[in-house]
């Protein structure tokens, strides 16, 4: 078995995009799944740069990565945890990935138990 998933794109516009994931844990996990497929999206963007997540994780955390030859870590959500995490003051979290890079996003899950939870909503900026 494995855990339950979704992904769901709620906004693809010509700049923007921003998508909602959720799991529910049967102790599996996930270990670099692709979430973001910039190929998808509308306009052909090459990658997207993180602007805001607003996530919430019950027993695990989620380490949300750029694609890459070796994955490179964009932010960590922490075990238990729920918040808004904003970066547009910035100009986002922009893929610093090296070697191999996709622009695509991943996600691998860490503590995780049966029963265990996370939504994670990224509002994102097409480029």
């Amino acid at each position: 078995m494995a855990d339950a998933v979704t992904s769901q794109v709620l906004v693809d516009g010509p700049r923007n995009a921003v998508m909602k994931f959720t799991n529910l844990s049967d102790g599996t996990g996930e270990s670099a799944v692709l979430k973001v497929d910039v190929s998808t999206l509308s306009g052909a963007p090459t990658t997207v740069r993180i602007d805001k997540i607003i996530a919430s994780t019950s027993g695990m955390a989620v380490s949300i990565l750029w694609d890459a030859t070796t994955d490179v870590p964009a932010f960590i959500v922490g075990q238990d945890s729920a918040g808004e995490y904003c970066f547009d003051q910035f100009g986002g979290l922009r893929n610093n990935a090296g070697s191999g890079v996709t622009g695509d996003v991943m996600f691998t899950t860490h503590g995780h138990t049966a029963g265990d939870s996370y939504t994670v909503i990224l509002e994102m900026s097409k480029s």
